[in-house]
């Protein structure tokens, strides 16, 4: 690793398909929690999910019950079926393995004192017991999630830590995650499993790794 990639003030994580290799595992929730309404709006749910990786649990989930199922929902259906969803997701997300280079990615800002943030669409108090049981509390300066939308969490962070958006990195696996980015002023890296087409844009620098060692694809990280 050359020295430039540590002059990051802070870095962001989204977690499942980032930190988790655990994407799938929230694929088989919504396909079984959504299996009473049958087949088709299974498959439009799970196809909802994955063109709208990063979005709030909760907002998901109202979308898929009244625009995919046709159903009305209210606060108390919505909190059944979240609770619903994490009881199906939460000890396999903890038992998932971690993606290639995360673990080495989050020890290496640890051992240069660059605080790690997680900035995910899982509830927040959820996320957190996932980043505990996992053992992986002590890398991160905060572990935040929904229902705060991401471009909320990260000004916040990056107003309470007086932090420059443009000396930050989010690495996110989703279009959320990039648009996230976008309107915060961080730089960005797409995580794109290996073998799959990227769904960024193309000049967006993408690796099938965590890593910090920015791609040629894209634009440089800053030098401070």
């Amino acid at each position: 690793m050359n020295t430039d990639q540590m002059q990051w003030q802070a870095v962001f994580f989204d977690f499942d398909g980032v930190i988790a290799a655990s994407t799938e595992v929230k694929v088989r929730a919504f396909t079984t929690l959504f299996a009473p309404y049958g087949p088709t709006v299974q498959n439009a749910v799970v196809r909802y999910h994955l063109a709208n990786g990063g979005l709030p649990r909760r907002e998901k989930l109202r979308h898929c019950l009244e625009t995919i199922a046709g159903e009305s929902t209210n606060d108390q259906q919505l909190d059944r079926m979240g609770q619903a969803f994490a009881d199906l997701v939460v000890d396999e997300v903890v038992a998932a393995p971690l993606i290639t280079g995360a673990m080495s990615t989050l020890q290496q800002l640890r051992a240069s004192s660059v605080p790690a943030f997680v900035v995910s669409g899982t509830p927040e108090d959820e996320m957190q017991l996932i980043v505990a049981r996992k053992g992986l509390q002590s890398l991160f300066a905060g572990v935040h999630g929904s229902p705060r939308p991401k471009t909320e969490i990260i000004l916040d962070i990056l107003g309470r830590f007086s932090f420059t958006p443009g000396h930050c990195l989010f690495i996110g696996d989703a279009l959320a995650d990039y648009r996230a980015a976008r309107e915060t002023g961080l730089h960005f890296l797409g995580i794109v499993p290996n073998g799959q087409p990227s769904i960024f844009p193309e000049k967006v620098a993408t690796s099938s790794t965590v890593t910090l060692e920015w791609p040629k694809k894209g634009t440089r990280p800053p030098r401070t």
